[in-house]
C-alpha cells in the first residue's frame, strides 16, 4: 500500500531540483505543451522547445531554467490533482489569488525572487481547494 506525500510540493521540488534539463523540458512539454513551454522559456518557437527536450541544444539562461523548474513544480502539483489540461488553462488563465494576473505571464516577466513564490503559493492553494 502506497500512501500519498504530505507535501506533494516537496517531491515536486526534488524531483524538479534533479531533473536534466532534457528530462525538465520533456516533463513540461508533457503536461503544458510546446507553445506554452516556448512562452515560459522566453523563446520564439517551439522548435527550441523541441530542441531542449532531445538534448540537441541547451537552455543558456541560469534563470530561464529556474523558471521551468518553478513552472515544473506548479504544474505538477496542479496535472496531479487534476489534468494537464487543468494545469494548462490555470497557467494561462487571469488568477485572483495574483491580483487576476496570469501566472505564465508573471513568471515570464516578473523578477523570479518575488514572483516564483507568489505562483508556487498560488498553485498550492488551488491544489488543496480546486
Amino acid at each position: 500500500m502506497t500512501t500519498a506525500h504530505p507535501r506533494p510540493d516537496l517531491a515536486a521540488y526534488a524531483d524538479a531540483a534533479r531533473m536534466t534539463q532534457p528530462e525538465l523540458v520533456g516533463a513540461l512539454r508533457e503536461v503544458l505543451g510546446a507553445k506554452l513551454v516556448a512562452y515560459l522559456g522566453r523563446v520564439k518557437e517551439t522548435r527550441a522547445v523541441r530542441q531542449w527536450a532531445d538534448g540537441t541544444r541547451t537552455i543558456a539562461n541560469p534563470e530561464d531554467v529556474e523558471r521551468l523548474r518553478i513552472t515544473y513544480r506548479a504544474a505538477r502539483l496542479i496535472a496531479e490533482r487534476d489534468s494537464a489540461a487543468v494545469a494548462q488553462a490555470w497557467f494561462q488563465g487571469l488568477n485572483p489569488i495574483l491580483d487576476d494576473r496570469s501566472p505564465a505571464l508573471l513568471l515570464r516577466d516578473g523578477d523570479l525572487a518575488d514572483v516564483g513564490p507568489q505562483v508556487l503559493a498560488a498553485a498550492r492553494q488551488f491544489a488543496a481547494v480546486g
